[in-house]
């Protein structure tokens, strides 16, 4: 069977065990301070059978973060199906607020840690997806104002979901303060009438 990076071997049990000790050892050290043989005690399997589903720990990262770039790119395809900028500005921030909400701690991890940063070089898809969000949020011909309000909300996501003072916040709370923040910032003013 011929396989690509990041797809070494079919999705199971196994995998999912891996990704979600990957994940909360990742959210703990950070990806470089986390090792394969870590992943391998915490699930409780020997390194080789990490090695069995990922042939490098590049790959076993962009595994974790695959079904996250999927839902994004699920997103990203409903607000394009919508007519009008404000219909696709509002599929996005609803879908990606959801999203990130229901995935807090993949979240964090995929927007700070330097390597996932580092990885967008070699695997694009994960610079494409970023990339199709900001400049649909933005619209075409995005002025400079613009794109700084998508950028500032984007990466101002991070900050109630891994800060320690917001862990409290329950997720309906969080998910309408978020969506009333991006609403605020980055929905199209309506005229109003006289």
């Amino acid at each position: 069977m011929t396989t690509t990076a990041g797809e070494a071997r079919p999705a199971g049990p196994g995998r999912q065990r891996l990704h979600e000790a990957a994940l909360r050892l990742f959210s703990e050290h950070g990806v470089s301070g986390t090792s394969l043989q870590m992943i391998a005690d915490e699930v409780g399997v020997t390194k080789a059978a990490v090695y069995y589903h990922y042939r490098t720990k590049d790959e076993l990262v962009v595994g974790v973060v695959a079904p996250f770039l999927d839902r994004v790119s699920d997103v990203v395809e409903a607000a394009r199906a919508r007519r009008g900028r404000r219909a696709q500005v509002e599929v996005l921030l609803e879908g990606l607020v959801d999203l990130i909400v229901d995935v807090r701690r993949l979240y964090v991890v995929a927007a700070v840690d330097p390597v996932i940063a580092h990885l967008q070089e070699h695997y694009p898809r994960m610079r494409e997806i970023g990339d199709e969000l900001r400049e649909l949020l933005a619209g075409p011909d995005a002025d400079a104002e613009r794109r700084v309000a998508v950028v500032f909300f984007l990466s101002g996501l991070v900050g109630p979901l891994g800060d320690a003072s917001c862990r409290d916040i329950p997720d309906e709370d969080l998910r309408r303060m978020l969506l009333g923040t991006g609403r605020r910032s980055l929905l199209p003013r309506r005229a109003s009438r006289a």
